[in-house]
């Protein structure tokens, strides 16, 4: 991929104003009713209408008209909004009623002159080299451009450079500027209206933030993502780099090395903070408790920011955290909040993460506080410091159950956080979201997962510290060429983990697992039944009332030969690394998820469900959406029917969850918040299971009858 394509995004940003989403609207085209008003003029006319100028007549502005000296001095006068009642008297003779304040004004602000002390020229048509002399006094703007014109001497040449790097104007030929050329009425609009956009867009402060989340120790691409990084600060060297968690398990790279592969890299593309994820704490419960975090901190060549998480009972963490809010961060050190200088404005930071984790993950004596009254606490502190720009760096999942917490609830109960850069919820958001519940607007973004994106934001604030414009895309690492420095680092990590792939997971199939494409499409397996039977227990680990599990054909890739189980087999099978997603539903939209299910037998389909905790049968010569004969749920030890009304709690994956395969009722549930997702990857939560049974060797148990068929 070619550095344009980032062009492009930083080009949406400048355009991308709030305005746009209907915050100040612009005047419409509509409000100017001249006859002469083409296209090319109308935005420009229509701005200067916006603040108060008139036209030449009452239907025509005049567009190819030449301009008077007089005429210029009041229109660059209300675009400024220039004090035009309280200026000193010019001493100009010549000056028409009308246009008293505004050539006063003019003259006090040092932008015109007049032909000498008791002359203005008011009646002289204005040149083209004055303009320039002009807009360069009035508008000071910053920039500089070769100027090619021959025309242009050492008198007009500062002011035309100036036009031409802002894209104000440009000559009437290649080699002509055209100094002495009279103005014409409608290309004066369109400089003052460029000049002015110049003037607003250089006043605001530009944040560019480049953010990854829910990594999961997949590395495969890390190389692609380094070039992407790259790129973006080829443009924007002062562009941020944030994680939002999530860095640890999920892949080999993590079993082998637990987190210090992350780490080389994350070093090396200087990451300027990270926040924790749920999964950050897995290790807590095992013989080393956090020793492998606490030597990821250690070893962070960038902060980590943490405002409602305390580490104060866990002795591993002593002398790492700190209470405060810093200017001046250490290098592998944890504190509520940082603040980075940019462009010469001051960025507050802070982080998040869910209270949930004490319920999906190991984090023993490691407190989690409420992120509401953190992140109050946060903003607050950052305004009392006279911060006034604030990015939240969540871990607590986008839309999220509100049993615990999540962003869209963040930004609409919480006041002055610019910016929420969030994870757990492994969301693709293609676009940013613009919440506007609270004074202020907020920006959510997210990038998916497992490091195929990278996130890149771009945002404009005014000189209150709120948000007037904003951009944002998810740049896709496969399109971008690997970094040989990046690769060359991976491959001894690469070729550990690619050995590992050959390992046994300690477990034997006593029989072959059957994952045939279309049988497990199509109907009951053994294979289905011990990957529902492992989600159920997991499920249940962490939500005891959890009754069913359910997982779709299309997640189940391979078959795995009898004997021992390596990694790789598994890694076939469950290729895509989805999480545990724990629902409730009431029975009939458990019956409804299960009319979906079979609607498409006997044509093998993905969305055709493998499950765990009942026992259903259906009629496959009925409709679809008709052939739900009987379900019953087990209590454990007994099966019972389906009650339509009663609530249950199911266990599937995260895919499902959302409505992946066309599970609309169950994409509905998400919506509603009554979905929790604990953060266990399928392939793991499966060799757990396994490695936790005597024997492997599940048999098909009649738990889906096709009663056409009886199979």
């Amino acid at each position: 991929m070619t550095k344009q394509a980032y062009r492009k995004i930083l080009a949406t940003a400048t355009t991308a104003t709030l305005a746009a989403s209907a915050f100040a609207p612009m005047v419409s085209a509509e409000q100017s009713d001249f006859t002469d008003v083409s296209s090319r003029y109308v935005d420009a006319v229509n701005f200067l209408v916006s603040k108060g100028a008139n036209g030449y007549t009452e239907d025509m502005f005049g567009t190819h008209m030449s301009i008077k000296r007089v005429d210029a001095a009041v229109l660059i006068a209300k675009v400024l909004e220039l004090d035009m009642e309280n200026a000193p008297a010019s001493g100009f003779e010549d000056v028409p009623a009308r246009a008293v304040g505004a050539v006063n004004a003019l003259k006090d602000a040092e932008i015109a002159m007049g032909k000498n002390s008791k002359t203005f020229d008011s009646d002289s048509y204005v040149t083209r080299g004055e303009i320039a002399l002009w807009l360069e006094r009035a508008f000071q703007l910053e920039g500089t451009a070769e100027v090619p014109f021959k025309d242009v001497n050492s008198r007009y040449k500062d002011a035309v450079s100036m036009l031409v790097a802002n894209h104000i104007t440009q000559g009437i030929s290649d080699t002509l500027f055209g100094v002495d050329s009279l103005a014409k009425r409608g290309d004066f609009a369109i400089f003052l209206h460029k000049a002015y956009q110049a003037m607003e867009d250089q006043a605001d402060f530009h944040l560019t933030v480049m953010h990854t989340n829910d990594t999961h120790a997949h590395l495969d691409k890390i190389s692609n993502r380094a070039t992407a990084v790259n790129e973006v600060r080829d443009m924007n060297p002062e562009a941020l780099l944030l994680d939002a968690g999530d860095v640890f398990s999920g892949d080999l790279y993590f079993n082998e090395f637990k987190g210090q592969a992350d780490l080389a890299f994350m070093n090396a593309l200087g990451y300027d903070a990270m926040t924790f994820g749920n999964h950050e704490f897995d290790l807590g419960a095992s013989e080393d408790g956090h020793k492998a975090l606490a030597d990821f901190i250690k070893g962070a060549e960038f902060p980590l920011v943490s405002s409602n998480v305390d580490f104060s009972k866990d002795a591993l963490f002593d002398g790492l955290q700190n209470d405060e809010i810093s200017e001046d961060p250490s290098e592998g050190q944890i504190y509520n909040g940082i603040v980075k200088e940019i462009d010469g404005e001051k960025v507050g930071i802070f982080g998040l993460t869910t209270e949930e984790t004490p319920d999906i993950s190991s984090p023993e004596s490691v407190e989690f506080q409420n992120y509401i009254d953190r992140a109050t606490a946060m903003v607050d502190s950052f305004e009392a410091q006279g911060i006034n720009k604030i990015i939240a760096l969540t871990h607590i999942g986008f839309d999220d159950s509100l049993q615990y917490d999540n962003d869209l609830e963040l930004a609409k109960l919480v006041d002055g956080i610019d910016v929420i850069v969030g994870g757990h919820s492994h969301t693709e958001l293609d676009e940013p979201v613009l919440n506007e519940d609270g004074e202020e607007p907020t920006i959510i973004v997210q990038a998916d997962d497992y490091g195929n994106f990278l996130g890149v934001l771009d945002v404009t604030f005014d000189d209150e510290g709120v948000i007037n414009g904003y951009a944002g895309e998810l740049l896709d690492v496969s399109e971008f060429d690997a970094d040989p420095t990046f690769s060359d680092m991976l491959k001894p990590y690469s070729d550990q983990v690619e050995a590992l792939k050959n390992k046994e997971i300690g477990a034997d199939a006593a029989s072959v697992l059957d994952g045939v494409r279309e049988n497990v499409r199509s109907k009951e397996t053994n294979l289905g039944n011990l990957i529902t039977d492992g989600m159920l227990a997991k499920a249940k680990s962490i939500n005891p009332k959890t009754v069913v599990a359910l997982q779709n054909g299309g997640g189940i890739r391979e078959s795995i030969d009898q004997g021992p189980i390596t990694m790789g087999e598994v890694l076939k099978v469950m290729p895509f690394g989805n999480d545990l997603a724990i629902m409730e539903l009431t029975g009939a939209e458990i019956k409804t998820t299960l009319e979906r299910s079979v609607s498409s037998v006997p044509t093998p389909s993905g969305a055709f469900l493998q499950v765990s905790g009942l026992k259903v049968k259906y009629d496959s010569s009925k409709p679809a959406g008709e052939r739900i004969d009987s379900v019953e749920i087990s209590d454990g030890s007994n099966y019972a029917p389906l009650e339509d009304t009663k609530s249950y709690f199911v266990a599937t994956n995260s895919f499902t969850a959302k409505g992946g395969d066309g599970y609309e009722v169950l994409a509905n549930a998400y919506a509603d918040g009554r979905v929790s997702t604990p953060g266990y990857i399928d392939y793991e939560m499966f060799i757990d299971y396994l490695k936790s049974l005597p024997s492997v060797d599940p048999q098909v148990e009649g738990r889906i009858m096709d009663v056409n068929t009886q199979n």
